[in-house]
């Protein structure tokens, strides 16, 4: 079961190299600074740490805007899990 929960974006680590588009980021600055963040960004807590796969975008929104924390729907998972997601 996942909880909602504004987490500091220095807690994310986002181990994955993504390469965002950058009218989307800018898109969604404006969104984010008109009306907020919409839709959580998806994170695995592993033993205590954070790991962030998806939300890209409205993670480099969030932080190009100088947020501090950002929505996260947050599950918890064994480290088995996080491993599929690397491989």
């Amino acid at each position: 079961m996942a909880r909602i929960e504004a987490l500091p974006l220095s807690q994310i680590r986002r181990p994955l190299p993504r390469s965002n588009d950058p009218a989307k980021v800018q898109a969604l600055m404006a969104s984010i600074t008109e009306i907020g963040l919409q839709e959580p960004i998806e994170v695995l807590e592993v033993e205590g740490e954070y790991y962030g796969f998806s939300g890209c975008h409205r993670y480099e929104a969030c932080t190009r805007l100088g947020h501090e924390t950002i929505l996260c729907r947050i599950r918890r998972a064994p480290r088995s899990v996080l491993l599929r997601h690397l491989a």
